[in-house]
């Protein structure tokens, strides 16, 4: 699947009108490299070279029906023949915000926005206003979007810059963010009983809000270990502060209700994106009525000309109505779950030490002889043996994301056969790479 005589070209002309050729740093592979795709339907996608490829990356996360699925986009074609943004509420807004409350354990109230780095924008000014306070704490290796004021250790920082893990050092993603910025943020090791609890105690009457991806999206889905996020709770209700989930990933994936039933562990605030829509872009944060009704005039500040606009209401109570009506992440759980113990099947047989980890919808695994539980052990994963694995996966037609931190997503579309499908090249890869 080298041939590029179509993307070669196309991709030439982005790099004279996009920077760097794409909208998102992320997919950015090289100037000879950067995939052109044309066309998704159900678990597939097909480059413009016509090469197609079993989807696991599902664009990083937003599909979990399946790609240009006909009931959702037979529903947005029906609701945007009547317009699609009025500067005024609807009642198809109404209609899915009563949907998520009715989904979603213990949600009382939630405004839309359109992306998952402004649900986390705004949930943490809210739980500002809420408290009156302005720091917050933030976990290593957890993405909360583009905004500086989470731009800190994400996965993508160099553990090197992080600090000692008893003392750790918010390491900034990039140039451009305000150096002040970082004395806003505490950064702590996630999975850490004993570091999280040490500085609640010591600094609690700074700290307006705790935002925690509940599994790590960027590190192969990690899940807390037994109690941590009950521990959280608990802590965030002792000492007054904002426990926010940012479900960006987990929400509408996990479980019809999310991180939260899954862990069945309850937040003040929880933000959603990505599965909410099945591609098409629309968010909401929400929770507790009492924290959010500190949106509105003279008080929080939340606006947005695009928020809750026809298009993405309607994307969203076709999903939300899928999810309710029919067992999409039951089954789904089912087939993930096969397909976990399939791949650790393979590399067991191999001989390859390794860890396999996530939730079944939003999985992955590392190749290691040392557990792993939070962004600091990937030190210990052999990521030139995953990369090589994942490439001849790439060639053959099956398409994860060739950094273990990204994690495999499944939807709907994934089929039994396309995971057997899967097993079978994934066996044949790890043959090749282990020689």
């Amino acid at each position: 699947m080298n041939n590029r005589e179509i993307s070669q070209p196309i991709f030439d002309r982005a790099l004279n009108v996009l920077a760097q050729g794409v909208s998102s740093n992320f997919r950015y592979w090289g100037p000879k490299e950067t995939p052109i795709i044309a066309k998704g339907k159900g678990g597939h996608v097909w480059d413009a070279d016509g090469n197609k490829f079993v989807d696991y990356r599902l664009g990083w996360g937003p599909i979990n029906i399946g790609h240009g699925d006909d009931r959702v986009n037979n529903a947005v074609s029906e609701a945007i023949q009547n317009g699609t943004t009025f500067a005024a509420t609807t009642e198809l807004e109404v209609e899915v915000a009563e949907k998520i409350v009715n989904m979603v354990p213990s949600m009382e109230m939630l405004r839309f926005t359109n992306t998952g780095t402004e649900a986390t924008m705004h949930a943490l000014r809210v739980a500002r206003g809420y408290t009156g306070k302005e720091k917050f704490i933030k976990f290593e290796g957890q993405y909360h979007g583009a905004h500086d004021y989470v731009l800190f250790s994400t996965a993508s920082s160099p553990i090197s810059g992080m600090g000692p893990r008893k003392t750790p050092i918010p390491a900034q993603n990039g140039i451009g963010i305000p150096d002040k910025i970082r004395e806003y943020v505490i950064m702590l090791p996630f999975n850490d009983f004993d570091a999280v609890e040490k500085v609640v105690k010591e600094t609690h009457g700074e700290i307006a809000a705790m935002m925690i991806e509940p599994c790590l999206g960027n590190i192969a889905g990690l899940e807390p270990i037994a109690g941590y996020l009950a521990h959280l709770r608990k802590l965030c209700d002792e000492y007054e502060m904002v426990m926010i989930f940012d479900e960006v990933k987990t929400g509408f994936r996990l479980s019809n209700g999310g991180a939260r039933e899954t862990y069945n562990v309850i937040p003040d605030i929880s933000t959603y994106a990505k599965s909410l829509g099945n591609g098409y872009p629309v968010a909401a944060f929400g929770g507790k009525k009492d924290v959010m009704s500190v949106i509105g005039s003279g008080k929080v500040t939340h606006a947005g000309t695009f928020g809750a606009n026809s298009c993405s209401m309607a994307a969203a109570k076709a999903v939300l109505d899928i999810l309710d009506e029919t067992p999409v992440l039951e089954n789904l759980t089912k087939r993930g779950a096969r397909l976990k113990a399939g791949l650790d099947k393979v590399l067991t047989e191999a001989d390859i030490p390794h860890q396999m980890s996530g939730h079944p919808t939003m999985q992955g695994f590392l190749l290691t002889e040392m557990p792993i539980q939070d962004v600091r052990g990937l030190v210990h994963h052999d990521a030139e043996m995953y990369g090589s694995i994942i490439e001849h996966m790439y060639k053959n037609g099956v398409w994860a994301e060739d950094d273990a931190r990204e994690p495999w997503f499944l939807c709907e579309a994934h089929t039994d056969e396309i995971i057997d499908e899967t097993l079978n090249k994934f066996e044949d890869a790890v043959k090749v790479v282990r020689g």
